[in-house]
């Protein structure tokens, strides 16, 4: 951060956990569950699990194999590309809280050698109860059976509640400690219809966590968020300072309805706030790559990556970047009018020329390109920019010369 950036952030800010974030991208499994995406090819997904591997984020789950004989395939694949190439990235696998839903993905592990994680999910609020005609100890029950069998399996199990967000307290223990008694290794808080404010966040994490106490502790605890209300980045991070060790997002937020936290965002934001260490230069490619195979565009506006992000038309907020550029000081240029640096993610400031900009940013324009700033050259640009609706493009101001 720049030294002249007094920060309130901090002001009234718990400190910092010790304990590490840890990431679960859902890109290729429940980000896929968009009605809008089109499923990517499995070489679209191999460049996509690279992408994912190179943003140092821990773990990735990569189908769901219960769903038929073509995820089976695409996950066996994948399995085999974190081997051959050696990736850091750890593979995880969804299932329902169904043995027949975990056998494929034991299998995959005994043909490859490669170790997946099996997330087995579950119903659990009163609502799902009802409309589904479960009973808590029918859950129980399947709980018992499914967790125990991955465990027998050699499998790391996580076990997730969906809907957690929206359960009552004596549910979530039961099935909790269940999962724990059967030997899951991770508990997931799902706020699987996007229902949970950051207070709720806490609160739901809290209490997950003093079931873990009471069982012996050694569980994890996962976050799994999504963009109803639009509140999942902050929930996100509220359920890491409640002891969340390991929070899912999607890239660009794709997923379910309006999609998962946004995977590329938070990192941003962990980043920003001194809980992650990461290289985020290739962010723009991860996010672009997934918008092109899976037939997402990236609205202008998206927040650091969007193709607005670090552009500027506008007279005022132009000068101020040009006279930072002025002074030689790339840092203060990058902060004046942005609050994500853009050197961060590997992008530039952008200044264009349109009906709201002062001739300043003509000029700034032209040098920028090794082109001279004539009088003559700056008005008829000038007076092209004021008299159109909206910014010049670079052909445009190209034939005005």
């Amino acid at each position: 951060m720049h030294p002249l950036i007094y920060d309130w952030n901090t002001v009234d800010t718990p400190a910092v956990p010790t304990t590490p974030v840890m990431l679960d991208d859902e890109t290729l499994r429940d980000g896929l569950q968009s009605p809008s995406v089109r499923t990517p090819s499995i070489d679209q997904k191999i460049a996509i699990l690279h992408l994912i591997d190179s943003l140092g984020i821990e773990t990735a789950d990569i189908g769901l194999p219960g769903a038929g004989a073509h995820v089976v395939r695409d996950v066996e694949r994948l399995a085999r590309e974190i081997a051959a190439a050696k990736l850091n990235v750890a593979a995880n696998c969804a299932a329902r809280t169904v043995v027949a839903d975990i056998v494929p993905i034991a299998e995959i592990v005994q043909r490859t050698g490669v170790p997946i994680e099996c997330g087995t999910f579950i119903g659990s609020s009163p609502i799902r109860q009802y409309a589904e005609d479960w009973t808590i100890e029918r859950l129980m029950a399947l709980t018992e059976e499914a967790v125990s069998f991955g465990v027998k399996q050699g499998l790391d199990v996580m076990f997730v509640t969906e809907d957690t967000t929206r359960a009552d307290p004596e549910s979530l223990r039961k099935l909790y400690t269940t999962a724990i008694r059967a030997g899951a290794k991770r508990l997931c808080i799902a706020d699987t219809v996007g229902h949970a404010t950051p207070a709720g966040a806490r609160a739901v994490v809290r209490f997950v966590q003093s079931i873990v106490d009471e069982c012996g502790g050694g569980v994890g605890i996962d976050w799994h968020g999504h963009r109803d209300r639009d509140l999942a980045i902050e929930n996100s991070l509220a359920a890491i300072d409640a002891g969340a060790t390991r929070v899912h997002g999607a890239a660009i937020g794709i997923g379910e309805r309006v999609g998962n936290t946004p995977m590329d965002i938070l990192l941003v934001n962990l980043v920003l706030m001194g809980r992650r260490q990461a290289d985020l230069t290739r962010l723009g490619e991860y996010c672009q790559t997934v918008a092109e195979s899976c037939g997402v565009p990236m609205p202008p506006n998206y927040p650091v990556l969007g193709r607005d992000a670090y552009r500027t038309a506008t007279g005022v907020h132009a000068s101020a970047v040009i006279k930072a550029f002025k002074k030689k000081d790339a840092e203060l240029a990058d902060a004046v009018y942005s609050g994500v640096p853009a050197s961060l993610v590997g992008r530039e400031q952008i200044i264009e020329v349109g009906p709201m900009s002062g001739r300043s940013n003509v000029v700034f324009w032209l040098e920028r390109r090794g082109l001279a700033a004539t009088d003559e050259r700056v008005d008829r640009i000038f007076a092209k920019a004021k008299a159109a609706a909206g910014v010049l493009s670079e052909e445009e101001i190209r034939q005005l010369l």
